[in-house]
């Protein structure tokens, strides 16, 4: 039988937020927290669905008084390692969103994706620098970089924000920008779920007219000569050209377009920004490579950047790696031929070269944490974790990582790392200066290493997180059952 001290944990949250407060045992439970990486199942001990910032901050406060580690999802995009114990906020709901077309501009909440902004922006000619999808949420992408269609041009996200609003781990809410708070200014910038929960952000729109982009597709029987022409073609590519080679073993199913479907084909992402002629002139050398199966490029509006890399917009269990790279070789080049190329079975969906610099290897701010600044190409492996291969993927994606190193930059893109395997791995993002920083920082601000889940660094030397009590309302979780949802 249900006790009222057993109970009363939960029921002070309760009556503290707004938002519906959920235990394992309620039926909106696995619905809160599922992530679109369905390969990642969280198991937190509760679930929160906050619908504002005063509830982010007073549900951290509840958690606090109680040592409860705390995590964070809006989309789950993200999802890499699996949040296990502790309390699951998740920000879906708080869709705030905003735009000033004359400062050109734009403020959303954390639960807001890319989507609404982008449909939003176009009524007023303008856009955000979105990724290759336009399903992931606004703020996580940001504070991880955010790495755009068109960053060779206008640089990664994170490098034109105006302001974040977040909520520290003793439930203070601060208003973060390059004059107030600076420090953290910069480390919000690249620095990902260290310091506490972004709400809210504020951020520049740019003009959307003139974009040329699309994707031609080479069977994968040529794969050779297209990345040997790839490798000749991108060093003479202008900021204004952003392009990525992806090595794709497609499946058969019907969201495939037909003549791609169940194929190996090779697909070249493409967008630029400027003189249309040009662009398409600039395209010629790589649609000259080798008989294409299918062009899709040409100009295109910034409402169907979804079209170009074509994500899939469904939720999938997938497994990640993914690392930089200075420079794409010939050494590089028959290594990725080996693990990828013509003949050769492998489990990986998609294998990707993408071409960095430009605007992406300096902050338009001064400085920051985004990792990779200094590489010269992204590489990324995804692919589907299913039985059989799911567990042949860590032992696959490490041979491709070792044969790779000769050509490796020593980090990884944060929104890009995947799956990390221990403390070690999951810092490696950042280098060892910005490391230090974030340490010093997650010292003074969440000593007790209440954000402890995902992409963090730990507490410097010699100083160890506090063990948070996990399983302090265990008892609450398993007697409260469907009464816990009070006020959803």
């Amino acid at each position: 039988m249900q006790s009222h001290a057993s109970f009363s944990g939960i029921s002070e949250l309760q009556l503290s937020v707004r938002g519906p407060v959920f235990t394992p045992a309620d039926p909106g439970f696995q619905s809160e927290i599922s992530a679109f990486n369905l390969s990642t199942q969280h198991q937190p001990d509760l679930a929160f669905g906050a619908l504002d910032a005063e509830d982010v901050s007073a549900a951290i406060r509840w958690a606090a008084e109680r040592e409860m580690p705390v995590a964070v999802q809006s989309t789950g995009h993200g999802a890499t390692n699996a949040i296990e114990g502790g309390l699951l906020i998740s920000t879906r709901r708080m869709l705030e969103l905003s735009i000033d077309p004359l400062e050109k501009t734009a403020r959303v909440g954390a639960g807001v994706r890319w989507k609404a902004v982008v449909e939003l922006a176009a009524t007023f000619g303008l856009m955000g620098l979105c990724g290759s999808t336009s399903d992931v949420g606004v703020v996580g992408y940001t504070l991880g970089g955010g790495l755009p269609i068109l960053g060779r041009k206008y640089g990664f996200a994170s490098d034109h924000v105006i302001a974040f609003e977040l909520v520290t781990a003793d439930g203070t809410q601060k208003r973060v920008t390059k004059d107030e708070n600076p420090d953290l200014f910069f480390l919000l910038r690249g620095g990902k779920g260290n310091l506490g929960i972004v709400t809210a952000m504020e951020f520049h729109l740019f003009p959307a007219a003139d974009l040329y982009a699309g994707g031609v597709y080479f069977d994968g029987g040529h794969a050779p000569e297209v990345l040997r022409a790839f490798r000749e073609w991108v060093p003479s590519l202008p900021v204004e050209a952003s392009a990525s080679l992806a090595f794709l073993r497609l499946p058969d199913m019907e969201m495939i377009p037909e003549p791609l479907r169940g194929k190996f084909v090779i697909h070249l992402r493409y967008a630029y920004q400027g003189d249309l002629a040009a662009a398409a002139e600039l395209l010629e050398p790589m649609r000259r490579s080798a008989p294409f199966m299918m062009d899709a490029t040409g100009p295109l509006e910034a409402s169907q950047f979804d079209t170009i890399h074509q994500d899939p917009d469904q939720p999938v269990p997938v497994r990640e790696r993914g690392l930089l790279l200075d420079r794409l070789d010939e050494e590089a080049s028959e290594v990725i031929l080996r693990h990828f190329g013509p003949g050769v079975e492998s489990p990986v969906l998609l294998a990707e070269v993408r071409l960095l610099g430009g605007a992406l290897a300096k902050s338009a701010q001064g400085e920051d944490i985004v990792g990779g600044r200094d590489a010269a190409f992204s590489f990324y492996m995804v692919a589907i974790a299913a039985p059989p291969v799911v567990e042949l993927l860590p032992a696959v994606f490490d041979s491709v990582h070792t044969d790779l190193r000769p050509a490796a930059n020593r980090g990884t893109f944060v929104n890009l790392h995947g799956h990390f395997v221990d403390a070690e791995d999951r810092e490696r993002p950042w280098g060892p200066s910005a490391r230090e920083r974030l340490k010093k920082a997650k010292a003074e601000l969440d000593p007790k290493n209440m954000f402890s889940f995902g992409q963090v660094v730990g507490l410097p030397a010699p100083e160890q997180p506090v063990v948070m009590n996990q399983a302090v309302l265990l008892e609450d979780v398993v007697t409260a059952g469907g009464d816990a949802v009070l006020n959803s």
